[in-house]
Order: C-alpha cells, then sequence, then structure tokens
C-alpha cells in the first residue's frame, strides 16, 4: 500500500470527520432513549449506531493527526462511509421500521452530511497524491 503526504485540506476533512462522529455517537448513546420517542426509531438501533461510531472516530481521528498515512486508509474510511450512507437510507426503506418527519429528516440529514464528507475526503485524497508526486 501506498504512502501518502497528506494535504493539511485532507486532515482537516478527516479531522471533522471524526469530531462529527464523536458527536453523533455520545449523542446517541447518551440520549438513544430520548432520541428515539422524539424521531419515532428504536432507541437500541440508535444506541447500536452510537456505539459503532466511537471507534470509526478514534480510527478516523488517527489517521487525521499523521502527515504521511496510507492510501488505504483512507479508502477504508470513504466506503466504511458510504456503507453508512447507503444502510441509513436503507433504514428509511424498512417496514418495520417507521420514523415520524423529524426521524425522517434527521436520517437524511446525517447521511448527507456523511456523504459530503466522503466527497471532501476524497478531494483531499486527491489533492494529496497529486503533492506526493510533485
Amino acid at each position: 500500500m501506498s504512502q501518502i503526504q497528506s494535504s493539511l485540506f485532507l486532515r482537516r476533512v478527516l479531522l471533522a470527520d471524526a469530531a462529527s462522529c464523536v458527536a453523533l455517537g455520545v449523542l446517541l448513546v447518551a440520549f438513544s432513549g430520548f432520541l428515539g420517542t422524539l424521531l419515532s426509531l428504536p432507541s437500541d438501533l440508535l444506541f447500536e449506531a452510537g456505539v459503532v461510531l466511537l471507534p470509526f472516530a478514534a480510527f478516523v481521528g488517527y489517521v487525521s493527526s499523521r502527515s504521511s498515512i496510507r492510501r488505504g486508509a483512507v479508502w477504508a474510511i470513504i466506503a466504511i462511509n458510504a456503507v453508512w450512507v447507503v444502510e441509513s437510507f436503507a433504514v428509511l426503506a424498512l417496514d418495520s421500521i417507521a420514523p415520524n418527519a423529524f426521524g425522517h429528516a434527521f436520517v437524511i440529514g446525517q447521511a448527507l452530511f456523511v456523504a459530503a464528507i466522503s466527497v471532501l475526503e476524497f478531494v483531499g485524497l486527491r489533492r494529496s497524491a497529486t503533492a506526493a508526486t510533485a
């Protein structure tokens, strides 16, 4: 796997990804019951999503702190984010889950945010690859 000299842009986007994962993870773990009621989403689903986010945030935070990183690590982050987006929309398609309007907005909003972060990570990866070959 190739090492790249990560751009400041990529490190900042990765840091924003990590910070948002920590914030949402803590929110979902700490307030899963309240949010479940507010959003008409299963509190167990929200809690488990929060638990999944926290180690992912640690990994992304670690990667963001490196000036030289493996290209595959960034691709893994982008891929995991893409899976998160797909699974978020899949949750809305399940017959067994019927979120209210706030729940739909929450799921769609966070999925779109993650998709945007992934695009920015891809752009940062491209900028880093260009800088590494120059």
